[in-house]
């Protein structure tokens, strides 16, 4: 596998298109449809995800893509297979809030190997090298890579956590759960940012009950893992894996090693 070209591309894509959703997201006015499934999609959304098919199939023909807007591509089944959210956290990008960012994973036999998470409104990019450690760039973020700084989890005090939840899906279950520990500071983020914030030693524990999908956490997966992190099933603690059937995730915790997690 070349993941040094891998690396390159995806993060190619990524920035691109960031600069394809920000066009919409700094326009007066943009339209928000409802898919199937009641969820919002919006122009960037689609312009987002047609470049990223584009450009992932014309790099490597042989790798299929499994992308949440092209319902077509949930049917592949395949051993090595790109896994795509193009906008992740519509409901922060309707709102204008900023906490969106494009995903990019490269799965390997169940597991997120290589992934790319841009939060083009934050100027965030974070991103595994070829090598497979996680890295943070600096901006501007141009063809060239700029700065970049390895990032490491932090090592949890576990009488004092730090935790990160979602801003728009967080509820009652979760903070029951969130009540079993001792916790010094919260921090919400939308997105797949909440993998990059633990990623980054900004937090130690990321719980998630609530429905999601593969698309919407591989690449913070990806990223989180390059750190030296974990992300485990809630209901057994074992590695939160991909490629199961219809892509969808049971409940999950993504944290940084020294937790000693409690049942739910």
């Amino acid at each position: 596998m070349d993941y040094a070209s891998i690396v390159t591309t995806i993060r190619t894509l990524a920035l691109e298109a960031g600069a394809e959703i920000m066009q919409v997201y700094e326009s007066p006015e943009f339209e928000v449809k409802a898919k199937s499934d009641a969820s919002p999609v919006t122009e960037a959304d689609e312009r987002a995800d047609a470049l990223i098919a584009r450009g992932l199939a014309a790099a490597f023909p042989e790798i299929p893509a499994v992308t949440e807007e092209q319902a077509e591509s949930h049917g592949i089944e395949a051993p090595v297979f790109f896994l795509v959210d193009p906008l992740d956290g519509t409901k922060e990008f309707v709102q204008r809030r900023g906490d969106f960012t494009v995903n990019i994973a490269l799965i390997e036999n169940g597991v997120p190997t290589r992934g790319v998470v841009y939060a083009p409104a934050k100027g965030r990019l974070f991103y595994t090298d070829a090598s497979g450690q996680s890295q943070e760039e600096s901006g501007p973020f141009g063809d060239t890579p700029g700065a970049l700084k390895a990032l490491k989890v932090g090592k949890p005090d576990p009488a004092a956590l730090v935790v990160v939840a979602s801003k728009s899906h967080r509820d009652q279950a979760t903070d029951d759960y969130i009540a079993k520990y001792q916790v010094a500071d919260f921090r919400s983020a939308g997105s797949s940012m909440k993998f990059c914030l633990v990623a980054a030693g900004e937090a130690d524990l990321y719980p998630r009950l609530g429905r999601t999908m593969e698309w919407d956490t591989a690449a913070g997966q990806a990223v989180l893992l390059g750190a030296g992190g974990e992300v485990v099933r809630f209901d057994d603690h074992t590695p939160l894996a991909y490629g199961k059937d219809g892509f969808e995730n049971p409940f999950f915790i993504a944290l940084a090693p020294g937790i000693d997690l409690v049942s739910g």
